[in-house]
């Protein structure tokens, strides 16, 4: 399939220069490191020369991808399946039955499967797909892995693979060293490194501010700011899981929307805060550091460190969800009259004088519906939308981002229409079927 088919049917015009270097270098090459920041759009730098060198004769996996969390799992599987290749893709992680994603690999027989470590070995253990015909590891966000303690377990996946004749790492961090397991070793003339992180100019595009909070506890002056800043998408991140909660149930108490993201919260659940903050039902998310790299968060407008980051690694990845490539942002420090700024930033950012009479909290424009039922009962999108505006009574203005899981999907609609369209739809069949249609909780 030509390069110029995928971006087509990707809506790209063309790939940036990381891109091109890399599907320049993965020919030519038996093991690529590529180093870029975050949000540069790795993901389709690899996929591209990926699925170029895929074979049709086959439908045995050609190709595994790990990654160290779901959510870039399933980021790296949206981006391969809107490729529209034909080759078939798929995605396993923890915190669902592993007997049901071996199921889905006997039916489907994709070309890559992209994985967590530990779930990953549990499939090779089991030999639920064969690794005769792998010929391709991909290892994104390999420093993060090395961070989660994944060393082991990926030593372990590497080793299951006896037929690997190409090595892909990827980071938005230059590590100190490549672990040994990954059979890529600097230096060796099979190994070509891209570093696109020397030089970056994001600190031109970034408007670094502090914000003074009066009290230690500095809920209220986070309520302050966001009700002044937060009509733009906001990322606010926090230390702690409990953080995240207490943070997120203060703002609710206060009126104001937001949804909250960690590690600790179900997988349904964090998929859902995703959903409702990526199609504008909610203007804030709540935040664990774990939103700060491998997710695909577009049009990010502004950052809040609520609490100061661990390190200037952290720092630097937060303050990477905003002001993207040729973007701007805008990147807030809370602090209250204890702390200081750490020495990796420097001291003279200004700071951002709060309005004295504190704006109304944002309404956002979208509220998301939740329907019971996805692709595996055949629905799909234009299902969905052609029912809201025949039985619904919304035109096309009134209807947003459209998400088909296999069995529910999210639909963004018009916050304004919402009462509107729960009562017209009421005991109405989609396609003849009757299911559950109510606001995402």
């Amino acid at each position: 399939m030509k390069t110029t088919d995928i971006l087509e049917n990707l809506k790209i015009e063309q790939l940036n220069p990381m891109q091109e270097a890399v599907g320049r270098a993965y020919g030519e090459c038996r093991s690529l490191i590529v180093l870029s920041p975050t949000g540069s759009g790795k993901t389709l730098a690899f996929l591209l020369p990926l699925v170029q060198r895929l074979s049709a004769s086959t439908e045995e996996v050609q190709a595994v991808v790990l990654v160290p969390s779901r959510e870039l799992a399933l980021q790296i599987e949206g981006v391969f399946k809107a490729m529209n290749t034909g080759f078939k893709v798929m995605s396993c992680y923890g915190g669902r039955p592993a007997m049901d994603e071996h199921r889905t690999m006997k039916s489907l027989k994709p070309a890559v499967i992209i994985g967590t470590p530990g779930r990953m070995n549990d499939h090779l253990h089991k030999e639920n797909f064969g690794v005769a015909q792998i010929k391709t590891l991909v290892i994104d966000e390999f420093d993060k892995c090395l961070e989660f303690g994944f060393q082991e377990e990926m030593a372990e996946v590497v080793g299951q693979l006896p037929r690997l004749e190409k090595r892909v790492l990827l980071s938005a961090t230059d590590a100190e060293e490549i672990p040994q397991f990954t059979g890529v070793e600097e230096g060796d003339r099979g190994v070509v490194k891209l570093d696109f992180l020397e030089g970056e100019a994001v600190s031109s595009r970034l408007n670094l501010q502090q914000v003074l909070s009066p009290q230690k506890d500095k809920l209220e002056t986070l309520y302050r700011l966001l009700c002044t800043v937060a009509h733009k998408p906001t990322l606010v991140f926090v230390n702690y899981r409990e953080s995240v909660d207490r943070v997120a149930s203060f703002l609710k108490s206060k009126k104001f929307p937001c949804e909250a993201f960690h590690g600790g919260m179900e997988q349904p659940d964090r998929e859902r805060a995703l959903y409702k903050f990526r199609n504008g039902s909610s203007p804030v998310l709540v935040s664990t550091d774990l939103a700060a790299r491998g997710l695909d968060i577009p049009d990010i407008e502004n950052v809040v460190h609520y609490h100061l980051p661990v390190n200037e690694e952290a720092f630097t990845h937060r303050n990477g969800r905003t002001a993207r490539w040729d973007a701007t942002g805008s990147s807030f420090l809370l602090l209250h009259a204890e702390e200081r700024l750490p020495e990796y930033i420097h001291q003279d950012v200004p700071v951002f004088d709060l309005p004295e009479e504190t704006p109304k909290p944002v309404k956002a424009r979208w509220t998301t519906l939740y329907i019971g039922k996805g692709k595996k009962d055949k629905l799909n999108k234009v299902d969905i939308v052609g029912f809201l505006y025949k039985k619904g009574g919304l035109s096309r203005e009134d209807v947003g981002q459209v998400d088909v899981k296999d069995h529910y999907a999210f639909v963004a609609i018009r916050r304004s229409k919402a009462k509107q369209v729960l009562s017209l739809v009421q005991g109405e069949k989609i396609k003849g079927i009757k299911t559950l249609i109510e606001e995402a909780k």
